[in-house]
Protein backbone atom coordinates (compact mmCIF):
# COMPACT_ATOMS: atom_id res chain seq x y z
CA UNK A 1 0.00 0.00 0.00
CA UNK A 2 1.12 3.41 -0.74
CA UNK A 3 1.34 6.12 1.93
CA UNK A 4 0.72 9.18 1.13
CA UNK A 5 2.82 10.83 3.80
CA UNK A 6 6.71 10.01 5.06
CA UNK A 7 6.84 8.93 8.47
CA UNK A 8 8.97 11.15 11.15
CA UNK A 9 10.12 9.37 14.30
CA UNK A 10 10.34 12.27 16.69
CA UNK A 11 12.21 12.39 20.24
CA UNK A 12 12.02 15.08 22.63
CA UNK A 13 8.02 16.20 20.98
CA UNK A 14 6.78 17.30 24.99
CA UNK A 15 10.06 19.49 24.64
CA UNK A 16 10.51 23.57 22.97
CA UNK A 17 11.44 22.71 19.59
CA UNK A 18 9.74 19.50 19.11
CA UNK A 19 6.70 21.33 20.31
CA UNK A 20 7.10 23.78 17.33
CA UNK A 21 8.87 20.87 14.62
CA UNK A 22 4.84 19.44 15.29
CA UNK A 23 2.93 22.16 14.69
CA UNK A 24 5.36 22.81 11.44
CA UNK A 25 5.76 19.37 9.85
CA UNK A 26 2.45 17.57 11.07
CA UNK A 27 0.83 18.54 7.89
CA UNK A 28 3.59 16.76 5.67
CA UNK A 29 4.58 13.77 7.86
CA UNK A 30 3.03 11.04 9.76
CA UNK A 31 5.13 11.85 12.79
CA UNK A 32 5.32 8.99 16.03
CA UNK A 33 6.32 10.42 19.19
CA UNK A 34 8.99 8.18 21.79
CA UNK A 35 8.15 10.27 24.57
CA UNK A 36 9.39 9.89 28.62
CA UNK A 37 6.87 10.44 31.15
CA UNK A 38 4.87 13.41 30.04
CA UNK A 39 1.96 12.74 27.51
CA UNK A 40 2.63 14.72 24.04
CA UNK A 41 -1.22 14.52 23.99
CA UNK A 42 -1.97 15.90 20.21
CA UNK A 43 -4.17 14.46 17.93
CA UNK A 44 -2.17 14.55 15.14
CA UNK A 45 0.43 12.39 16.18
CA UNK A 46 1.00 8.61 17.43
CA UNK A 47 3.44 8.18 20.62
CA UNK A 48 4.14 5.68 22.83
CA UNK A 49 6.47 5.49 26.14
CA UNK A 50 10.26 4.37 25.09
CA UNK A 51 13.11 3.27 26.74
CA UNK A 52 16.33 3.81 25.13
CA UNK A 53 18.45 1.40 27.26
CA UNK A 54 15.90 -1.55 25.57
CA UNK A 55 17.13 -3.09 22.52
CA UNK A 56 13.64 -2.48 21.28
CA UNK A 57 13.16 0.65 22.76
CA UNK A 58 10.81 -1.11 25.28
CA UNK A 59 8.62 -2.40 22.21
CA UNK A 60 7.20 -6.14 21.90
CA UNK A 61 9.82 -7.11 19.04
CA UNK A 62 6.81 -7.35 16.70
CA UNK A 63 5.74 -3.81 17.12
CA UNK A 64 9.26 -2.33 17.07
CA UNK A 65 9.55 -4.26 13.39
CA UNK A 66 6.27 -2.49 12.27
CA UNK A 67 7.72 0.90 13.28
CA UNK A 68 10.91 0.14 11.58
CA UNK A 69 9.48 -0.63 8.59
CA UNK A 70 7.21 2.58 8.56
CA UNK A 71 10.06 4.87 9.53
CA UNK A 72 11.65 7.21 6.69
CA UNK A 73 12.73 9.76 9.37
CA UNK A 74 14.55 9.82 12.64
CA UNK A 75 14.70 13.51 14.30
CA UNK A 76 16.34 13.10 17.93
CA UNK A 77 15.24 16.13 20.04
CA UNK A 78 15.14 14.21 23.41
CA UNK A 79 17.76 15.60 26.50
CA UNK A 80 18.17 15.98 29.69
CA UNK A 81 19.23 20.13 29.70
CA UNK A 82 19.05 20.27 33.35
CA UNK A 83 22.11 20.00 34.77
CA UNK A 84 21.00 19.56 38.52
CA UNK A 85 20.22 16.02 37.85
CA UNK A 86 21.64 12.53 38.67
CA UNK A 87 24.69 12.47 35.80
CA UNK A 88 24.09 9.00 35.81
CA UNK A 89 19.88 9.38 34.29
CA UNK A 90 21.67 12.72 32.18
CA UNK A 91 23.97 10.14 30.45
CA UNK A 92 21.13 7.23 30.15
CA UNK A 93 19.22 10.32 28.11
CA UNK A 94 22.01 12.25 26.69
CA UNK A 95 23.76 9.41 25.34
CA UNK A 96 22.60 6.36 25.49
CA UNK A 97 19.77 8.38 23.80
CA UNK A 98 21.66 9.27 20.66
CA UNK A 99 23.06 6.06 20.38
CA UNK A 100 19.50 3.81 20.15
CA UNK A 101 18.38 6.81 17.44
CA UNK A 102 21.72 5.67 15.51
CA UNK A 103 20.37 1.75 16.04
CA UNK A 104 16.87 2.88 14.70
CA UNK A 105 17.77 4.50 11.98
CA UNK A 106 19.74 2.04 10.65
CA UNK A 107 17.06 -0.66 11.29
CA UNK A 108 14.53 1.69 9.51
CA UNK A 109 17.34 2.48 7.01
CA UNK A 110 16.94 6.05 7.29
CA UNK A 111 18.32 9.51 7.98
CA UNK A 112 19.21 10.69 11.61
CA UNK A 113 19.07 14.26 12.63
CA UNK A 114 20.31 14.97 15.97
CA UNK A 115 19.67 18.16 17.82
CA UNK A 116 22.57 19.03 20.13
CA UNK A 117 24.11 22.26 21.16
CA UNK A 118 25.80 25.14 20.36
CA UNK A 119 27.48 25.27 23.62
CA UNK A 120 29.93 22.20 22.63
CA UNK A 121 31.61 24.74 21.41
CA UNK A 122 32.58 25.70 25.16
CA UNK A 123 35.21 23.66 27.21
CA UNK A 124 33.34 22.14 29.93
CA UNK A 125 34.27 24.11 32.94
CA UNK A 126 36.41 21.83 36.23
CA UNK A 127 35.03 23.46 38.93
CA UNK A 128 33.58 21.36 41.10
CA UNK A 129 30.44 23.52 41.75
CA UNK A 130 29.70 23.44 37.69
CA UNK A 131 29.80 19.85 37.34
CA UNK A 132 26.24 19.33 36.40
CA UNK A 133 27.18 21.89 33.40
CA UNK A 134 30.43 20.11 33.02
CA UNK A 135 28.15 16.58 32.44
CA UNK A 136 25.72 18.18 30.10
CA UNK A 137 28.41 19.42 27.74
CA UNK A 138 30.50 16.71 27.93
CA UNK A 139 27.23 14.41 27.43
CA UNK A 140 26.18 16.47 24.06
CA UNK A 141 29.86 16.08 22.64
CA UNK A 142 30.11 12.10 23.18
CA UNK A 143 26.77 11.83 21.31
CA UNK A 144 28.13 14.20 18.43
CA UNK A 145 30.89 11.94 17.93
CA UNK A 146 29.28 8.63 18.42
CA UNK A 147 26.88 10.17 15.57
CA UNK A 148 29.59 10.95 13.81
CA UNK A 149 31.27 7.83 13.97
CA UNK A 150 28.83 5.80 12.86
CA UNK A 151 27.71 4.25 9.38
CA UNK A 152 23.96 6.20 9.61
CA UNK A 153 23.19 8.88 7.13
CA UNK A 154 23.29 12.09 9.45
CA UNK A 155 22.68 15.72 10.40
CA UNK A 156 23.89 17.60 13.10
CA UNK A 157 22.09 20.89 14.30
CA UNK A 158 23.70 23.25 16.76
CA UNK A 159 20.85 25.81 18.32
CA UNK A 160 22.63 28.48 20.58
CA UNK A 161 20.07 29.75 23.28
CA UNK A 162 16.70 29.51 21.62
CA UNK A 163 13.81 32.30 21.93
CA UNK A 164 10.50 32.74 21.66
CA UNK A 165 9.13 32.80 18.13
CA UNK A 166 10.29 36.15 16.36
CA UNK A 167 6.57 36.67 15.41
CA UNK A 168 5.10 36.55 18.88
CA UNK A 169 7.84 35.80 21.42
CA UNK A 170 5.56 32.27 22.38
CA UNK A 171 7.51 29.19 23.17
CA UNK A 172 5.98 25.73 25.15
CA UNK A 173 8.78 26.28 28.39
CA UNK A 174 10.96 29.02 29.03
CA UNK A 175 14.61 28.69 28.99
CA UNK A 176 17.64 29.62 31.45
CA UNK A 177 18.28 32.62 29.96
CA UNK A 178 14.85 33.84 30.97
CA UNK A 179 15.19 33.42 33.80
CA UNK A 180 17.98 35.40 34.39
CA UNK A 181 16.52 38.37 32.35
CA UNK A 182 13.22 38.22 34.04
CA UNK A 183 14.88 38.84 37.29
CA UNK A 184 16.46 41.77 35.72
CA UNK A 185 13.40 42.90 34.54
CA UNK A 186 11.69 42.48 37.80
CA UNK A 187 14.48 43.71 39.94
CA UNK A 188 15.66 41.29 41.99
CA UNK A 189 19.25 40.55 40.16
CA UNK A 190 21.20 43.67 40.79
CA UNK A 191 24.67 42.36 39.51
CA UNK A 192 25.00 40.47 36.06
CA UNK A 193 28.34 38.03 35.68
CA UNK A 194 29.72 39.01 32.30
CA UNK A 195 31.56 42.00 30.27
CA UNK A 196 29.36 44.59 28.76
CA UNK A 197 30.90 43.71 25.76
CA UNK A 198 30.46 40.04 25.72
CA UNK A 199 27.86 38.02 23.76
CA UNK A 200 24.98 36.06 24.24
CA UNK A 201 24.41 33.88 20.64
CA UNK A 202 20.51 33.61 20.67
CA UNK A 203 18.06 32.03 18.25
CA UNK A 204 14.56 32.49 17.88
CA UNK A 205 12.21 29.30 17.47
CA UNK A 206 11.14 29.75 14.22
CA UNK A 207 14.13 30.12 12.46
CA UNK A 208 15.09 26.61 14.47
CA UNK A 209 12.22 24.83 13.44
CA UNK A 210 12.14 26.25 10.14
CA UNK A 211 15.95 25.36 9.49
CA UNK A 212 15.78 22.12 10.74
CA UNK A 213 12.41 21.20 8.39
CA UNK A 214 13.84 22.51 5.24
CA UNK A 215 16.71 19.93 6.08
CA UNK A 216 14.44 17.36 6.46
CA UNK A 217 12.34 18.24 3.19
CA UNK A 218 14.96 18.83 1.29
CA UNK A 219 16.48 15.51 1.80
CA UNK A 220 20.02 16.12 3.54
CA UNK A 221 21.58 13.11 4.76
CA UNK A 222 24.66 14.98 6.26
CA UNK A 223 26.98 17.55 7.06
CA UNK A 224 26.52 19.96 11.01
CA UNK A 225 24.69 23.35 10.76
CA UNK A 226 25.24 25.90 13.40
CA UNK A 227 21.84 27.46 14.53
CA UNK A 228 23.20 30.69 15.80
CA UNK A 229 23.83 34.34 15.35
CA UNK A 230 27.13 34.55 14.78
CA UNK A 231 28.67 37.98 14.67
CA UNK A 232 25.00 39.26 14.86
CA UNK A 233 24.71 38.11 18.29
CA UNK A 234 23.75 40.59 20.96
CA UNK A 235 25.87 41.81 23.81
CA UNK A 236 25.02 42.03 27.94
CA UNK A 237 24.69 45.63 27.24
CA UNK A 238 21.75 45.10 24.63
CA UNK A 239 20.25 42.47 26.78
CA UNK A 240 20.36 45.29 29.85
CA UNK A 241 18.37 47.22 27.36
CA UNK A 242 15.67 45.14 26.81
CA UNK A 243 14.78 44.04 29.83
CA UNK A 244 15.19 47.69 31.19
CA UNK A 245 12.52 48.56 28.58
CA UNK A 246 10.04 45.12 29.70
CA UNK A 247 10.39 46.45 33.23
CA UNK A 248 9.11 49.90 32.18
CA UNK A 249 6.18 48.93 30.38
CA UNK A 250 5.27 46.30 33.27
CA UNK A 251 5.70 49.87 35.55
CA UNK A 252 8.31 48.39 37.38
CA UNK A 253 11.23 50.26 36.56
CA UNK A 254 14.04 48.13 37.63
CA UNK A 255 17.43 49.66 38.02
CA UNK A 256 19.37 48.90 35.41
CA UNK A 257 21.97 45.62 36.97
CA UNK A 258 25.64 46.31 37.38
CA UNK A 259 28.10 44.27 35.33
CA UNK A 260 30.93 42.25 37.43
CA UNK A 261 33.17 40.50 35.73
CA UNK A 262 32.57 36.41 36.68
CA UNK A 263 35.93 36.09 38.22
CA UNK A 264 35.44 39.00 41.04
CA UNK A 265 31.51 38.08 41.69
CA UNK A 266 33.05 34.19 42.23
CA UNK A 267 35.78 35.21 44.64
CA UNK A 268 34.54 38.87 45.85
CA UNK A 269 31.20 38.99 46.27
CA UNK A 270 30.35 34.88 46.89
CA UNK A 271 32.18 34.90 49.70
CA UNK A 272 30.93 38.19 51.32
CA UNK A 273 27.33 37.17 50.89
CA UNK A 274 27.97 33.32 52.70
CA UNK A 275 26.54 34.89 56.10
CA UNK A 276 24.02 37.69 54.53
CA UNK A 277 21.61 36.06 52.20
CA UNK A 278 19.87 32.67 53.01
CA UNK A 279 21.10 29.29 51.15
CA UNK A 280 18.44 29.38 48.68
CA UNK A 281 19.15 33.05 47.39
CA UNK A 282 23.47 32.02 47.40
CA UNK A 283 22.47 29.31 45.20
CA UNK A 284 20.10 31.50 42.91
CA UNK A 285 23.54 33.44 42.42
CA UNK A 286 25.53 30.18 41.74
CA UNK A 287 23.13 28.86 39.18
CA UNK A 288 23.36 32.52 37.66
CA UNK A 289 27.04 32.32 37.37
CA UNK A 290 27.00 28.75 36.08
CA UNK A 291 24.50 29.69 33.50
CA UNK A 292 26.10 32.75 32.58
CA UNK A 293 29.68 30.95 32.15
CA UNK A 294 27.99 29.47 29.25
CA UNK A 295 25.80 31.57 27.95
CA UNK A 296 28.44 34.29 27.41
CA UNK A 297 31.39 34.63 25.65
CA UNK A 298 33.93 37.34 23.86
CA UNK A 299 34.15 34.76 20.71
CA UNK A 300 32.27 34.71 17.79
CA UNK A 301 30.23 31.37 17.05
CA UNK A 302 30.23 29.74 13.65
CA UNK A 303 26.77 30.38 11.86
CA UNK A 304 25.49 28.83 9.09
CA UNK A 305 21.98 30.95 9.20
CA UNK A 306 23.02 32.95 6.09
CA UNK A 307 23.93 29.60 3.60
CA UNK A 308 20.00 28.33 4.87
CA UNK A 309 18.55 31.25 3.35
CA UNK A 310 18.03 33.23 7.11
CA UNK A 311 20.20 36.14 6.65
CA UNK A 312 17.67 38.79 6.92
CA UNK A 313 16.18 37.34 10.10
CA UNK A 314 19.06 37.29 11.90
CA UNK A 315 20.65 40.42 11.84
CA UNK A 316 21.21 42.15 15.08
CA UNK A 317 18.30 44.23 14.97
CA UNK A 318 16.04 41.38 14.03
CA UNK A 319 17.29 39.16 16.96
CA UNK A 320 16.75 42.64 19.47
CA UNK A 321 13.40 42.46 18.17
CA UNK A 322 12.74 38.69 18.53
CA UNK A 323 14.02 38.92 22.19
CA UNK A 324 12.22 42.12 23.23
CA UNK A 325 9.03 39.91 21.96
CA UNK A 326 10.38 36.54 23.96
CA UNK A 327 10.62 38.97 27.08
CA UNK A 328 7.33 40.60 26.72
CA UNK A 329 5.72 37.04 25.98
CA UNK A 330 7.40 35.98 29.55
CA UNK A 331 5.89 38.88 31.15
CA UNK A 332 2.40 38.31 30.14
CA UNK A 333 2.78 34.42 31.49
CA UNK A 334 4.31 35.81 34.61
CA UNK A 335 0.72 38.35 34.59
CA UNK A 336 3.20 40.87 34.78
CA UNK A 337 1.61 42.64 31.53
CA UNK A 338 -1.59 42.04 30.13
CA UNK A 339 -2.57 39.59 27.22
CA UNK A 340 -1.88 42.38 24.23
CA UNK A 341 0.88 44.40 24.76
CA UNK A 342 1.71 46.88 22.33
CA UNK A 343 4.13 44.88 20.45
CA UNK A 344 5.15 47.34 17.77
CA UNK A 345 6.70 49.72 19.92
CA UNK A 346 10.42 49.87 19.73
CA UNK A 347 12.81 48.87 22.53
CA UNK A 348 14.71 52.14 23.67
CA UNK A 349 18.14 52.12 22.56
Amino acid sequence: MTRSKRTMLLTGGSGVIGRAVLDAMADDFDIVCLRGRRPIDDPRVGEFAGDFTHPTLGLPAADYADLVDRVDVVLHGAAVTKWNVDPARLRAVNVQGPASMLRVAADADAPLYYLSTAFVIRQAPSDERFAGLAAYLESKTEAEELIRAGSVPAVILRPSVVTGDSRDGRMAAFQGLHRILGSAVRGTLPVMAGDIGSRVDTVPLDIVVEAVGNLIREGATGGEYWLTAGDQALTFTDLAELCEHVSRLAWIGAVRPRFMPFESIDRLLLPLLDDLIPDGQRQMFVDFLESAWVFQSGDVMPSDLDRLGFGDRATKDALTEALRRSLIYWAQVKKLLPAQPPMAESAAR
